[in-house]
């Protein structure tokens, strides 16, 4: 087959994601298969040899997963274990009696921010929605007033702080500090998320009114506070009674892979390069170590001294990987994709286009993720694929740009305006009772905000380094 050059290449890029969008949207094929088909489709147009297209797929799907899949699985364990150990529970209680009802917006932003670093978003929010009930229960105020602080935290951390599974794979593909980049990170991520979540919320919740009856909140709402507190840990089966986890342990428990990341990160501070104890808290420093480190202190913590035998700690650690495969493959699938868009030359024509444009890299980066998300709903495949289109132009643009600020640009990008093809969009319009126009009023542009402002505060952040 004849190779194909020039902007042939680009206008079947532009076709390809295209296709994506229309056969996951229009007719609803799944991600998955969608992006093996596409790559394969696109290899073939663009006339790479047959033999190598199957094999470059193969590739980029197997780089991202290398990476990807240990750190969802051990996020999601340690997930799963602060879940049924009642951690979260004790997490919302704790921060409920610090803030006082009154604000109890920021009390979750703030558990969201926490218990949403190991976990995905949609993991992340099932874990915190039975406490959201709860609270909104207790406190007698609108579930928006509760929930969209929570949300906003949870997507915030999605998309811009390590260890969460996506910012790492951003770290990792644009070589960025991992220390430097949880430390920029917050420094966008929390104002972001106080105007996103509590202002926001605020604001909309007097527009908003949702209805007075929530099936799906009847069910994590006991008739009295055991039940609650079941139901909010998700253990009502293993053991309605047992005596929640401090709020020290649980804390510390959560944090500890970050706390390792840091640590690893300031290695070349604290001891000489290259001798044992710098190499030593590297590896440990390393984000599957620390997640691993910290799953199995959860064991103890969250599990035996919480009276769970080995039996149960066994079952947690395979109930909760089921869920999560589907979005596993589906990121792998996206760095194939990734992989293949590179192999084909269509990346070295968008470089050469955004090369011409003269977008910063950092504008550039946030816009591929924003069409990617908006084509394919999910923030992780939009973030993944495009780190793989962003960081070759990037390195070949010749622009100095701290690659922590990439990783954040990119990951605003991916959080634009959630719709139907997302998700976490179905997720929120049911649990919170709400109709499809008003999922758009409050959940979408809470999204929305967070990205530009992500975006704004990246540029701010690159202004004054």
């Amino acid at each position: 087959m004849e190779a194909v050059h020039g902007s042939t290449l680009l206008v079947f890029g532009v076709i390809a994601i295209a296709l994506l969008i229309l056969l996951i949207t229009r007719y609803k094929v799944y991600p998955f298969l969608v992006l093996i088909i596409v790559s394969l489709l696109l290899g073939l147009a663009s006339g790479m040899p047959m033999a190598t297209i199957v094999k470059s797929f193969e590739t980029g799907n197997g780089n991202t997963l290398g990476h990807i899949a240990v750190v969802v699985g051990l996020g999601t364990m340690l997930g799963k274990m602060m879940a049924e150990s009642g951690g979260a529970e004790r997490i919302a209680t704790t921060l409920i009696n610090w803030f006082g009802e009154k604000n109890i917006h920021w009390a979750m932003m703030v558990v969201a921010i926490i218990v949403g670093l190991p976990v995905f978003f949609e993991v992340g929010f099932v874990l915190l929605i039975p406490i959201a009930f709860n609270v909104a229960k207790r406190t007698n105020k609108s579930l928006l007033l509760v929930g969209l602080p929570m949300v906003a935290g949870l997507s915030v951390v999605h998309g811009l702080i390590p260890p969460h599974p996506a910012a790492m794979l951003a770290v990792q593909q644009y070589h960025a500090d991992i220390g430097k980049t949880i430390a920029y990170g917050l420094i966008v991520g929390v104002p972001t998320a106080v105007v996103a979540g509590p202002l926001f919320a605020l604001l909309i919740s007097r527009y908003v009114k949702l209805p007075k009856e929530n099936a799906l909140a009847a069910q994590f709402l006991g008739h009295d506070d055991v039940a609650q507190n079941g139901a909010a840990n998700g253990a009502t089966s293993t053991a309605p009674k047992r005596e929640l986890p401090s709020f020290g342990i649980t804390l510390f428990t959560v944090l500890l892979p970050v706390i390792l990341m840091l640590v690893g990160s300031w290695a070349d501070l604290v001891f000489t390069p290259k001798t044992l104890p710098n190499d030593l808290l590297h590896f440990v420093g390393n984000s599957d170590v620390a997640l691993l480190i910290a799953v199995l202190v959860s064991f103890w913590t969250f599990g035996a001294s919480r009276g769970f035998n080995r039996d149960q700690i066994q079952k947690f650690c395979g109930e909760c990987l089921a869920p999560i495969a589907g979005i596993t493959l589906i990121v792998g699938a996206g760095g194939g994709f990734g992989r293949v868009l590179m192999d084909s030359g269509i990346s070295k024509e968008i470089v050469a286009a955004a090369t011409a444009a003269h977008l910063s890299p950092l504008l550039f980066g946030w816009l591929v993720a924003a069409l990617i998300r908006l084509a394919t709903g999910s923030a992780t495949v939009a973030m993944t694929t495009a780190c793989g289109i962003v960081a070759p132009i990037a390195a070949a643009s010749g622009v100095q740009v701290k690659p922590e600020l990439l990783v954040l640009a990119t990951g605003s990008g991916s959080l634009i305006f959630s719709h139907v093809n997302d998700g976490g969009f179905w997720l929120i319009k049911e649990y919170f009772g709400m109709t499809v126009g008003q999922t758009f009023k409050t959940w979408s542009l809470l999204e929305t905000i967070i990205s530009l402002m992500g975006l704004g505060l990246t540029f701010a952040l690159a202004a004054v380094l």
